[in-house]
């Protein structure tokens, strides 16, 4: 098993577990607990259905640690140099 696939399956056993049905009945206290106590995992008949994250945890997974604003990305592509002059095309002629 590769070791990421290892930490994320050590990481889902750590998290506090909920069946569906309790989740919701105690929502309220399952978003404030994914705050302060970390993700909190939704189970549907035993099986993992769902991972209640606080925001901040998101941002964090979703983040690229090295990624370069799309205007700079653009910048480098040297883009001054293509022609984007356009012919003037007024369409075809049809009879009608």
């Amino acid at each position: 098993m590769p070791a990421r696939r290892t930490q994320s399956a050590k990481a889902i056993s750590r998290m506090e577990h909920w069946k569906l049905e309790d989740a919701k009945a105690r929502f309220s206290e399952v978003v404030r607990l994914a705050s302060s106590d970390g993700p909190q995992l939704v189970t549907v008949r035993g099986k993992e259905a769902a991972v209640i994250l606080a925001p901040q945890d998101y941002r964090r997974l979703v983040a690229e640690p090295n990624a370069v604003p799309f205007t700079d990305f653009l910048k480098t592509l040297d883009l001054g140099g293509i022609d984007l002059e356009r012919e003037l095309d007024r369409g075809r002629d049809i009879d009608l």
